[in-house]
C-alpha cells in the first residue's frame, strides 16, 4: 500500500477527471490520498471531495504565496473551520517561500505562526512549504516544539543536507517527490539517502512535479510509484520495504477520524 501523504486534487487537471484520477492510483497500489488545501477557495471543493470519496482526506490551510490576500486567517479561524470537518486531519500547507515572495515575509511568517497554534489546538499534523527559507522555517518550528507535541511534516523536501540534520534532530517528518528522479537532483539524492526511513513520507504534489518518465506532463497519484522505486534505489531496498516504511510513518503522524485503514 502507497500513500499519496500531499496532492492537489481541487486543481482542475485533477478534478474535473477525479474518478478516473482515484482509479488509476488504486490499480498503482495508492490507498489513500491527502488532499492539501492552500486558499479558502480551494477548501470549498476540498469538502466536496473528502465527502464524496472514502480513501480522500483533506486538510486546510493557506499557502505561503496566499497570505497577503488571508491576513484574517488566524488560529482560531483555522481551528473552527477545521474542527467542523473529521476527514480534515492536518493543518497547512503552511510555511515559508522566499524564493518567489509573492507575500511579505512578515505575513509569511505570522500566518506559519497561525497555522502551527491552530494545529496544537487540534493536535493534528502541520504540512509545511519551505523554499529558501531554512533558517527561519527551522528557527519557528524549533521553537514551536519546545515543550509541545507538535507534528511536523516537511513536504516536498529540496533542502540542504544541514536543514535536513536540523529537522531529523527535532524529529520531523520529511516528505519526498517525483524532484527525487530527475537527473539533475544529485545533491538532494545524497542527502535522501542519508535520511532515516522511519521519518520520510512520499508524496506526488500533483499536478506539479511529475517524475520521469512523465516529466512535463500534469502530474497524478498513480505516478508516486516512480518515486518509490528510486527511493527504494537510494535507500538499497525493495520496493515493498519502502511502501510498508512510508504507509507505517504516515499513520505515525495522522489520524483518520474512522479509524479506518
Amino acid at each position: 500500500m502507497i500513500i499519496d501523504s500531499h496532492c492537489h486534487l481541487d486543481y482542475p487537471d485533477l478534478f474535473n477527471h477525479l474518478e478516473e484520477v482515484r482509479k488509476r492510483a488504486l490499480l498503482n497500489e495508492v490507498k489513500y490520498l491527502l488532499t492539501i488545501c492552500t486558499t479558502l477557495e480551494s477548501f470549498k471543493k476540498i469538502e466536496h471531495i473528502v465527502k464524496n470519496y472514502d480513501n480522500i482526506f483533506g486538510t486546510f490551510g493557506i499557502h505561503p504565496h496566499e497570505t497577503k490576500n488571508h491576513k484574517n486567517v488566524d488560529a482560531k479561524f483555522i481551528t473552527e473551520l477545521a474542527k467542523k470537518n473529521k476527514k480534515v486531519i492536518g493543518i497547512g500547507e503552511t510555511g515559508l517561500d522566499y524564493y518567489y515572495n509573492h507575500s511579505e515575509k512578515k505575513d509569511q511568517k505570522k500566518s506559519f505562526i497561525e497555522h502551527i497554534n491552530a494545529a496544537l489546538e487540534l493536535d493534528i499534523p502541520v504540512i509545511v512549504h519551505s523554499r529558501d527559507a531554512e533558517d527561519d522555517t527551522y528557527k519557528i518550528i524549533r521553537d514551536k516544539m519546545k515543550n509541545s507535541k507538535l507534528k511536523v511534516l516537511i513536504h516536498c523536501f529540496t533542502g540542504t543536507n544541514t536543514f535536513a540534520n536540523k529537522l531529523i534532530d527535532l524529529g520531523c517528518y520529511i516528505s519526498v517527490s517525483g524532484i527525487i528522479t530527475f537527473k539533475k537532483s544529485v545533491d538532494l539524492v545524497k542527502t535522501i539517502s542519508s535520511i532515516p526511513i522511519e521519518q520520510l513520507l512520499v508524496e506526488t504534489d500533483s499536478p506539479y512535479l511529475s517524475p520521469e518518465p512523465y516529466r512535463g506532463k500534469s502530474n497524478e497519484p498513480s505516478y508516486i510509484k516512480h518515486t518509490v522505486d528510486k527511493l527504494a534505489e537510494i535507500k538499497s531496498l525493495s520496493k515493498e520495504v519502502i511502501m510498508n516504511h512510508t504507509t507505517s510513518n504516515f499513520f505515525k503522524i495522522f489520524t483518520f477520524k474512522n479509524n479506518e485503514k
